[in-house]
């Protein structure tokens, strides 16, 4: 599935939302990000913390797996929805 920034950013807030209902992975986020738990709503409306939610999912194949399984969607729509925030070539890869 392609998505577009607006259906990422979208995947990206319910993913925010997975990652909540898990203490585990909301402590990890938080850490990794430097965040307090109180600004992740307004940060959830920025696009770059966007990418950084998805880039958090996608360090974890476990992670990534866990979220599909809950929306119901392809692991790889996770990536998708990536690169969509960020652009082609922000992930390691370039388009031919």
């Amino acid at each position: 599935m392609s998505y577009s920034a607006i259906a990422a950013q979208e995947l990206a807030v319910r993913a925010l939302i997975h990652i909540a209902d898990h203490p585990e992975l909301a402590s990890a986020l938080l850490a990794s990000s430097g965040l307090k738990p109180e600004a992740l709503r307004q940060a959830a409306q920025e696009p770059d913390f966007c990418m950084h939610v998805l880039d958090f999912l996608l360090e974890d194949d476990r992670r990534v797996l866990e979220f599909a399984k809950s929306m119901s969607i392809r692991p790889e729509e996770v990536l998708s929805a990536r690169i969509a925030l960020g652009g082609p070539g922000s992930f390691g890869w370039e388009p031919d």
